[in-house]
Formats: structure tokens, sequence, C-alpha cells
């Protein structure tokens, strides 16, 4: 099953298409320039080695259609709107995975969200009800996802209004290795993305020991 990243060029669609893989499912990655996109596939693969190299660079249109489900937006937030604007119309019997974060240009600690109350609904917004949204993967470090040494060391909340696509979303994620939680509507976008300028802060504070946290769901013991 090829699942296409689009904004894959950038740190955090690159450990995507690492992890996703190397976890053997093919990825198109997406980019406005194809050529670019072609030379960081080619990178990517690289460091898969050719035992597992299964990612193909292209533009954002062809890795679309390549893709048999899933598609994943992980362009910055200022290129967000206008992407799905142009894409749209490639979009029907796809799901969007929506992994942007809209960060305050101004200041990455902070969120600065859309009228719509998030990326994740500001999607479904412009898509409209017939094409699903997820959103998933918001609070992942970039760093972590691109050092395949690593573990990812935190869990995946996914939200969305379709109670189908958030357990497809969950089942693709589940094959990097963590623990998914259906996190309920796309209105719940609105608390996961806002987490993640919190965990940016935590993370190049010098009053805490670690850097690249993520967050995860603490069971009880008793």
């Amino acid at each position: 099953m090829t699942i296409a990243i689009l904004g894959g060029t950038g740190p955090q669609g690159q450990g995507l298409a690492l992890r996703f893989a190397r976890a053997g499912i093919p990825v198109a990655l997406g980019s406005r320039d194809g050529k670019r996109g072609a030379q960081i596939a080619e990178e990517l693969n690289g460091k898969l080695g050719s035992g597992v190299a299964n990612i193909t660079g292209t533009t954002n249109e062809a890795a679309i259609e390549m893709a048999h489900e899933m598609v994943l937006l992980a362009v910055p937030f200022s290129a967000h709107n206008a992407t799905l604007e142009n894409i749209k119309h490639l979009l029907e019997g796809k799901v969007l995975v929506d992994i942007v974060v809209p960060l305050d240009p101004k200041d990455p600690k902070l969120v600065n969200m859309p009228p719509e109350g998030s990326a994740t609904e500001a999607a479904q917004a412009i898509l409209g009800v017939d094409i699903p949204v997820v959103g998933a993967l918001h609070n992942v470090s970039a760093t972590t996802l691109n050092n395949l040494d690593w573990d990812i060391n935190c869990d995946i909340l996914v939200c969305g209004n379709s109670l189908d696509a958030r357990k497809k979303v969950m089942a693709l994620c589940s094959v990097l290795g963590v623990t998914c939680y259906n996190a309920g509507p796309a209105q719940s976008a609105r608390s996961i993305e806002a987490i993640t300028p919190i965990l940016i802060r935590a993370n190049i504070s010098k009053m805490v020991p670690f850097t690249h946290a993520g967050i995860k769901i603490w069971a009880p013991d008793h």
C-alpha cells in the first residue's frame, strides 16, 4: 500500500518517509519541485540501504496519484491552505492525514490557531465532508523521526470526524511501533496541535535535562 507524503522534503516529511519505508510501506514523496523530491528520495533510500529502499520522489500531484488511499500533509502551516486548495480535486477516495501544526511564525513556542480552530478543522473545511481528514502525528519530534537508531518516544493521538478513517490511520501509524489513541472528532485537534509548542518550549529549555521529548498516555498501576 503506497502512501503519499506531501511536503515530504521537509524534516518531518523526510523522517516519516524513512520510518514508513523501513516498516515496509512504499512512500511517494511529494514536493512542489519534482526534481527536488527525486533528489531527497534518493538520499533517503541511501540511508535505508538497497534491501529496504522504496521511496519515490516526485511532485505533490503525482504522489497523490500513486497513493492507494493515505495522503499525509507535512507542509509548513503557511502553505497549508493553499496546498489543499490546489490538490483537493485529486483527493476523491483518499484519506488526508494532516500532521500540520499552526505554530506562531514569530515564536514556535506558541500556537496561532486559524479561525476554524485547528489546522485539521481548516483542512476539513477546505476539502468538504466527502473527503475525510484525520489529524495525527502532531507531537513527534522531527529529530527523533530522522534518527533511525532511536525508537519513537511518544504515543500518537488521532482525531477526525470519520471513525472509519481514524481507525485506518491508527492502523497505519501502528506499523511505526507506536501506541495510537482514538482522540475523537476533528475538534480535538485544537488541544492536540496545541501540545506541540509546549513540547518545543520544554525541549529547548535549560531547566530540563532532555531534548526531543514526546507525550505518552500513562496508564495507572492500580
